[in-house]
């Protein structure tokens, strides 16, 4: 799964896909796959696009669309998050737990929403290189964390930083595990209301919210306990319970505009051949092994442009080339202000 606009890196089947690609990129064909657990590179790749995707403005109404015809997993847990110091460190500024993809629970792999609408904190300062990501824990299959991150312009109405909860990282080594839901949809919750924040500010400077190493055992008992100690008991209303209409009291945007998407027009199987419910995470296949989707030329512009130059080839989940970002090591962090109520 990915989202297509604003446009990740390297992604080619944006909606608004830039034209040129930086020195010695390519076009991520696996960007919708999970992250490789090993990966220190969460964004997949740390280069940024040359110039930015999107300009927003503190305070104002964003839409994150996503990608039809891609395995949603039942829901899940996701966060989306900003980092002013290249992509080390993340605050979260709107959220949306349980039932991601989904207006309640669910056994599907076909999501029901494509499209998030919220509004982007006010105290956001200025910048030219803020990376806006998405993260998802998915609730069925294999035990996965993705994630998208995009490069855009935020402009200021003063503030000089931002405080933030700390994204979470689950599913991916060095951190905790949440177990596959099985229909109990407060799997993992905990980790999203443990208290912990990061504030970023317009300089790049970071303070906050940094990681324990944990053990990433598969077991939700030896999840590490350093920063994550907090535990929701389901009063707190930081974290949208799914069940109380007070849940968003206070916090962030209470009434996010959900789209559901009705397509009428059909994406060619050629490009979603590796999204077919869970065959790109392997859960129903044979193989672990990721395909290669190569872009329809036929398909219309507003999914998908046409295949890029045929000398490019295809990044592989571990991202580009520098280490800008060392999540491995446990120093990438991150943290919200707003979220989703689903009755």
């Amino acid at each position: 799964m990915t989202f297509i606009d604003p446009c990740p890196r390297f992604n080619p089947w944006c909606i608004n896909k830039p034209t040129a690609l930086p020195a010695g990129a390519s076009w991520d064909y696996n960007i919708k796959n999970p992250i490789d657990p090993s990966s220190p590179v969460l964004c997949k790749s740390n280069t940024p696009w040359p110039s930015p995707v999107a300009t927003w403005t503190a305070g104002q109404s964003v839409t994150i669309q996503f990608l039809q015809n891609n395995a949603a997993h039942g829901g899940g847990h996701a966060q989306f998050s900003v980092s002013y110091d290249g992509g080390k460190t993340f605050a979260v500024v709107y959220e949306v737990l349980k039932y991601f993809f989904f207006n309640g629970p669910s056994s599907s792999n076909t999501p029901e929403v494509l499209k998030y609408t919220f509004t982007l904190p006010k105290d956001l300062p200025s910048s030219d290189t803020v990376v806006f990501a998405w993260s998802w824990v998915n609730a069925n299959g294999n035990r996965e964390f993705y994630m998208n991150c995009a490069d855009v312009v935020i402009k200021g109405t003063g503030s000089t930083s931002y405080t933030g909860k700390k994204m979470v990282i689950a599913n991916h080594d060095g951190y905790p595990t949440i177990p596959e839901f099985s229909n109990n949809y407060d799997t993992g919750l905990q980790y999203y209301d443990t208290g912990d924040t990061v504030t970023v500010s317009g300089s790049g400077s970071t303070s906050g919210g940094s990681y324990s190493s944990g053990t990433n055992s598969g077991d939700s008992s030896s999840m590490s306990t350093g920063d994550f100690s907090s535990v929701n008991t389901g009063d707190s209303p930081s974290v949208n319970n799914g069940n109380s209409p007070d849940a968003n009291a206070g916090k962030g945007n209470p009434n996010p505009t959900i789209v559901n998407i009705v397509t009428t027009t059909a994406v060619p199987l050629a490009l979603i051949s590796d999204e077919l419910p869970d065959d790109e995470d392997g859960s129903d296949a044979s193989s672990d092994s990721a395909s290669v989707d190569q872009p329809d030329p036929n398909l219309d512009s507003d999914v998908a442009s046409t295949a890029p130059p045929s000398t490019l080839t295809s990044e592989s989940d571990s991202g580009g080339g520098d280490s800008g970002c060392t999540h491995g090591a446990m120093n990438c962090a991150s943290g919200s202000s707003g979220y989703e109520l689903h009755l």
